[in-house]
């Protein structure tokens, strides 16, 4: 079974621990907002995906 190519590119990054813990207690309230679990990382991706817009 082969996989289709796509056009995301996987990166690393590092943050330092309080922007963690910031991006995390937002998530909490958006996650009640939305009545779905939202991570620090969705909120990450959301940013960039609105920058790119």
């Amino acid at each position: 079974m082969s996989r289709s190519k796509s056009n995301n590119v996987q990166i690393n990054i590092s943050i330092p621990a309080e922007w963690k813990m910031q991006l995390e207690n937002i998530a909490c309230i958006y996650s009640v907002e939305e009545g779905k679990t939202i991570t620090f990382l969705d909120l990450m991706r959301r940013g960039i995906q609105e920058n790119i817009s």
